[in-house]
């Protein structure tokens, strides 16, 4: 058994598409349109065949909900893994990302979490 899609509820898949590939660094993988909306992929340029992360629309009132009660309570939705966490805060704070959390050491790694302007906080971890 593999992981090979992940989700991230998005309130407009065009500025999340621009977020995730112009100032995240992701590429895009699929783009099929489905109705309304579109089935949207990226993947890690550093793993263009590994995992997906579909770019899902909120359109169902349940996936809208629970969306909001993460961003209220500042949790994030998901997580990624980078290699330096400081670098990547650095970069994103360049590019106007803001941060709920600042680089922050837990013990078994170093955390920080940022609004995707999408909706949902994501946090970024660096293996200690």
């Amino acid at each position: 058994m593999k992981i090979k899609l992940n989700s991230v509820i998005v309130r407009d898949q065009e500025h999340a598409l621009r977020f995730y590939t112009e100032v995240l660094g992701f590429i895009k993988k699929t783009e099929i349109p489905v109705g309304d909306y579109r089935w949207l992929t990226v993947v890690s340029s550093d793993e263009p065949d590994g995992a997906e992360l579909v770019l899902e629309p909120d359109a169902h009132p349940a996936a809208a909900t629970f969306q909001q009660a993460l961003y209220e309570t500042g949790t994030p939705l998901t997580s990624f893994l980078v290699d330096d966490v400081q670098g990547e805060v650095e970069r994103l704070k360049a590019l106007g990302v803001t941060f709920s959390m600042e680089p922050t050491d837990v013990g078994t790694a170093i955390i920080a979490v940022f609004d995707d302007t999408c909706g949902n906080f994501i946090q970024f971890y660096q293996e200690s």
